[in-house]
């Protein structure tokens, strides 16, 4: 794997790449806290082998501040709560600081009355949702963390983007074992990963993407042709009703229930695609919550028997070919320990992109 890397990669430190976002931020007029946790979430994707939604998205949210549609400096606010709810205007700011505030902000209703729940509104993209899921678990409790996401999967039978990727975490504290994270995309394949793809210029596995037809495709450009991704799934066949009902649960958690866009009205990530006409909401929006463990059981127990259910799990017997059961989580545990270490891996297309993004603000990369 290392002569993968060396041949097809480039890699950088943890903490220079965490140097460099971080400066990009604060040239766009990020105050120092927000810029250092914007970078901390972004950042995050990247250690955790999620590339897709990493710093290669740096130069996207540039774009989007350039357009206007991102506020660098937003007034974020809860609008409305209840002692265990609340809604949050993100005032159009970046989703990797609006989505850190009201994470926070179901945390600390959780401390109070064992729960919190907060949908999000005129927010923009969040990065990934294990970031602000795992934020609950320093403080033994069970982190959740979706977001919307602009248009481009069409629901079972139909041609047309209706929904977006929309992914949801789920996070779990364990006593000795390693925490339970699970954090999906609601469509066979996130739209970053077909991006990969596009730029090393490879073919999507069947079951990604259709085109405009509706008809199966490898074609990794598709979409720019009309074609859609599929939900998780991928054909009626195989379940992709479900994976519809999943994004329709996400949709309607993070944009209907806190007056965000939903539906074909999500603000695309693209700062170069037109915004979409007659928007019933404000912006992009997410759907967070904490669960105190210790507001269900005790806290001692709850531990005691993740670690079981955990163990359990890792013993279980194997098909041939497979060493062992991965619990969610495992992979992107491993491959922090293992970047944190040797470095990032950068595709050469991402490497120049960066580079490009400092030269704007003369930050050498």
């Amino acid at each position: 794997m290392s002569g993968y890397f060396c041949v097809m990669y480039n890699k950088i430190s943890h903490a220079d790449l965490f140097d460099f976002v971080h400066s990009v931020f604060r040239a766009i007029g990020c105050p120092e806290q927000d810029a250092a946790t914007a970078t901390h979430a972004l950042v995050s994707a990247d250690l955790r082998g999620i590339d897709s939604h990493g710093v290669a998205r740096l130069s996207g949210y540039v774009r989007l501040w350039e357009a206007g549609r991102v506020n660098a400096k937003p007034h974020i606010r809860i609008i409305h709560e209840t002692p265990s709810t609340a809604v949050v205007d993100g005032d159009s700011g970046l989703g990797l600081v609006v989505a850190p505030f009201a994470m926070q902000v179901a945390i600390d209703k959780a401390k109070l009355v064992g729960t919190g729940w907060v949908s999000v509104q005129h927010s923009n993209h969040f990065g990934i949702a294990a970031h602000h899921a795992m934020m609950a678990l320093p403080h033994a409790m069970i982190g959740m963390a979706m977001t919307n996401a602009s248009a481009l999967v069409a629901p079972t039978f139909s041609t047309e983007r209706l929904l977006g990727t929309n992914p949801i975490c789920v996070a779990v504290p364990a006593g000795e074992q390693p925490p339970f994270v699970a954090d999906l995309a609601t469509t066979t394949a996130a739209n970053g990963k077909l991006e990969i793809l596009q730029r090393k210029n490879q073919e999507a596995p069947l079951g990604w993407i259709q085109d405009a037809e509706g008809n199966p495709t490898t074609d990794a450009h598709a979409l720019r042709d009309g074609g859609a991704l599929l939900p998780l799934g991928g054909d009626r066949e195989h379940g992709s009703h479900k994976g519809y009902a999943l994004g329709a649960i996400v949709d309607i958690f993070s944009g209907v229930l806190s007056g965000a866009n939903f539906g074909p009205w999500v603000p695309p990530f693209p700062a170069f695609v037109p915004m979409p006409e007659n928007q019933p909401g404000k912006g992009l929006g997410h759907f967070l919550g904490a669960m105190r463990v210790d507001a269900f059981r005790p806290e001692e127990a709850f531990l005691k028997d993740m670690d079981l259910w955990i163990s359990r799990f890792r013993s279980a017997a194997t098909i041939d070919g497979h060493d062992r059961v991965i619990i969610p989580g495992d992979p992107e545990r491993e491959m922090q320990a293992e970047r944190m270490i040797h470095g990032v891996p950068l595709l050469p297309v991402v490497w120049d992109d960066l580079r490009k993004t400092g030269e704007k603000f003369g930050i050498k990369f």
